[in-house]
């Protein structure tokens, strides 16, 4: 008789999630509709060792949809239990950003996983080779970009880019909007570029700022290769962030054929690395970023495209 496969989520803390539209929440919970054995690991609980499978502590789980769109109304965590993880069990990657040396443990740890048998999504190897900022930037389809820490050389970058205005600043490892700040051309630039660096601890990223970013910022979610949904994100009025999670609105839209053949283009790369799961950012026809740590907005496109996505990756799972 064959075993039944488990799925095991490794996430964050449920206290530093927004319950009611994670993203993984939403997974977990339409895997159990499905019937699918499925739970959740926590940080504290998770650990590897050479000699033999390990035996876990995961969580069971108790939750409802509204009505019949993708926001969660409650979710619960049930007594914990302790399983074995077999064989062709799959243990997906779902830690957040920052992709710091704690995110880099796990990592190596999960890798140790995947010797014994386990299958892993995103797969970590493919995580570690890929910065989702860096990546994007070597497409052809990105824009002219800047990435170091080097005053004398940012200088020669801007000076080449002479009609530029302004430019965006951002981290090379934050997420969310986090640390992104426009600056305009003037005396100030390289304070400005020197400050950023200071701020942190190394290379940062410099970009042009492209004014069309105010009629907003496609995500668009690929499982397997295989488009799941796409949106547009509007940054409120007076505002250059297309981020949700800081106030921008969003529709559905449908990728052109240029977005389209870079998205599956990366992905068929990546496939090979063992990351089936990728959101792209795509600003005109730019992809500005290749998220695969922990690919989100599962919630927001499932309702603006009026389907539970999360059966799609199932379905392909």
């Amino acid at each position: 008789m064959k075993t039944k496969v488990k799925h095991i989520l490794f996430l964050d803390p449920i206290s530093k999630l927004v319950v009611k539209k994670d993203s993984t929440l939403m997974l977990a919970l339409q895997m159990k509709k499905r019937g699918i054995d499925v739970s959740l690991l926590f940080e504290e609980d998770f650990f590897c060792q050479n000699r033999e499978v390990s035996n876990i502590k995961v969580y069971d789980f108790e939750g409802e949809f509204e009505g019949e769109g993708p926001y969660l109304s409650h979710f619960t965590l049930k007594e914990a239990k302790k399983i074995k993880v077999s064989p062709g069990d799959v243990l997906h990657m779902r830690l957040d950003p920052p992709y710091d040396s704690r995110y880099q443990r796990y990592l190596w740890m999960l890798k140790t996983w995947q010797k014994q048998g386990a299958k892993v999504i995103n797969a970590p190897v493919g995580i570690m080779a890929f910065n989702e900022k860096l990546y994007a930037y070597e497409q052809e389809e990105s824009l002219d970009t800047f990435v170091g820490a080097s005053l004398s050389a940012f200088k020669e970058y801007s000076e080449r880019l002479e009609t530029i205005e302004e430019f965006i600043m951002k981290p090379l490892d934050l997420y969310q909007g986090l640390g992104v700040e426009k600056i305009k051309r003037d005396s100030s630039l390289y304070d400005h570029f020197e400050r950023k660096v200071q701020e942190s601890g190394g290379a940062i990223v410099v970009q042009p700022f492209v004014k069309d970013v105010a009629k907003g910022e496609i995500r668009s979610l690929f499982f397997k290769g295989i488009e799941l949904g796409t949106i547009l994100k509007v940054p409120k009025e007076g505002e250059f962030l297309a981020n949700i999670a800081q106030g921008a609105s969003y529709h559905s839209v449908e990728l052109n054929e240029v977005q389209r053949k870079a998205c599956e283009r990366i992905c068929s790369e990546l496939m090979d690395f063992g990351v089936p799961w990728v959101a792209f950012d795509i600003l005109g026809d730019n992809v500005s970023e290749v998220n695969i740590t922990c690919p989100g907005l599962l919630v927001e496109v499932s309702k603006a495209v009026s389907k539970n996505l999360a059966d799609k990756i199932i379905d392909l799972l």
